[in-house]
């Protein structure tokens, strides 16, 4: 076994690790495919459906920003441990007071309070893993990361779903989220049994009140580092926004809940499996050549593909998985962000993944916020346009995110080592 793990790109503990990560994850998503046309279903309307998970990405955002170096603070096991408590306190009241309720002054914040506590968690998990791995495998290690992180939150939460619904329905579907989180949890905070990964000693608290400021400042400082966290923003910001108005969208065109829920999940097994791909490629050929062709300018076309497919051909359940599996694939191929933007940093990879995690924390704001404000004056296909727009844009930044000079000669000679083996094949 520990040989097949070295193989793989792991030792026994990270393997742990991953699997906590994987279990908490579905807990936290399981609900991301149908909780939007459930609510709406039940009394909300669109507008107020956008407005809860605009208003939960913006709690995501700030817990995503500072969980970088709050976890060098802290210690990674105690920010993980902050971070399942949060969720668990604002599931628990959000479902035995505010969705019964459909209040949402109640649903607004307690919702939002899981959303402070996912981030804190997984994004915490990522700091220690920053500094456990060594540098040479660690585009390898991120992309096992966002494997079972994705593994989780968007595949196995999702077919769980489907077939678990019918039965359990959508209250006590929930409830069972409590079990996947606090299992997953107790896996990976036992697995991180030190906190050497932290490696920050503070003297006073102004030392650490500065050091929580470097989760700001650093993007500054660091021009780099500051595009990269505005590429991660718009990395998932089409994907978490496809949440709140494609379920309705498809169900109108033609598809069943199920089979919405199954191709979503396609779109996700897709994902998990090319974040391991791409994480090598990025080692290999580049990580920015990686994040800007494969990322930026796939998930571009894909986008527009997962509308028109399914419009022009109707209700045609293999082409529209074929779209969504490749859209998936290419929201994979920003993987090697968490390994490029830490590079750049120095000493301070934990300001620079805070920066990196506040992308991803607005991504859960931005994508819902667009539909929120949009969805009624130019509707899907208008919505669908300024995502792909948005991904271009991401591509085009990619240009000025460098790598340091010897790296970016091996990712440079590596690439164009391909290019012949290409040309002379054909």
């Amino acid at each position: 076994m520990p040989r097949l793990l070295k193989r793989l790109g792991m030792d026994s503990k990270m393997a742990l690790g991953y699997l906590g990560v994987i279990l908490f994850m579905m807990g936290d998503g399981l609900e991301q495919g149908w909780l939007s046309s459930y609510l709406t279903d039940n009394g909300l309307s669109i507008q107020q459906s956008a407005l809860l998970f605009s208003v939960y990405g913006v709690a995501v955002a700030l817990a995503s920003w500072f969980s970088g170096v709050l976890a060098e603070i802290l210690g990674t096991r105690k920010a993980m441990t902050l971070g399942i408590t949060l969720f668990l306190i604002g599931t628990i009241v959000f479902l035995a007071i505010g969705l019964p309720s459909m209040n949402l002054w109640i649903m607004i914040p307690t919702y939002s309070l899981r959303g402070l506590g996912y981030p804190l968690f997984a994004y915490s998990f990522l700091v220690w893993l920053t500094y456990y791995t060594p540098s040479n495998k660690l585009g390898t290690a991120v992309g096992w990361f966002w494997f079972s992180f994705a593994a989780g939150l968007n595949v196995l939460g999702a077919y769980y779903s489907s077939f678990i619904l019918p039965i359990l329905g959508e209250i006590n579907t929930l409830w069972s989220a409590v079990i996947f989180t606090g299992v997953g949890a107790l896996i990976a905070i036992m697995t991180n049994n030190d906190d050497s990964s932290s490696g920050k000693n503070f003297e006073t608290r102004q030392d650490m009140a500065k050091y929580l400021l470097k989760g700001i400042t650093i993007a500054f400082e660091k021009p780099k580092i500051g595009l990269g966290g505005i590429v991660r923003t718009i990395n998932t910001t089409g994907a978490y926004g496809f949440v709140v108005f494609m379920p309705a969208y498809m169900m109108e065109i033609g598809f069943t809940r199920t089979e919405w829920l199954q191709i979503y999940g396609l779109l996700w097994t897709s994902n998990i499996f090319f974040n391991l791909i791409f994480g090598i490629v990025g080692d290999k050929l580049g990580w920015r050549n990686t994040v800007m062709w494969f990322g930026g300018v796939g998930c571009a076309i894909f986008t527009a593909a997962f509308y028109y497919v399914p419009t022009l051909l109707g209700p045609h359940y293999f082409f529209t998985i074929l779209t969504a599996c490749c859209f998936g694939a290419c929201l994979a191929a920003y993987a090697p962000l968490s390994a490029l933007i830490p590079s750049l940093a120095g000493n301070n990879k934990g300001a620079a993944m805070s920066v990196l995690n506040l992308g991803a924390g607005l991504s859960t704001f931005l994508g819902p916020a667009i539909v929120g404000a949009f969805i009624g004056s130019i509707g899907t296909l208008g919505i669908i346009w300024i995502y792909t727009i948005l991904y271009l844009l991401s591509a085009f930044l990619m240009k000025f995110i460098q790598l340091p000079r010897k790296e970016e000669e091996k990712s440079s000679d590596d690439l164009t080592n391909l290019k012949d083996v290409v040309g002379s094949s054909n």
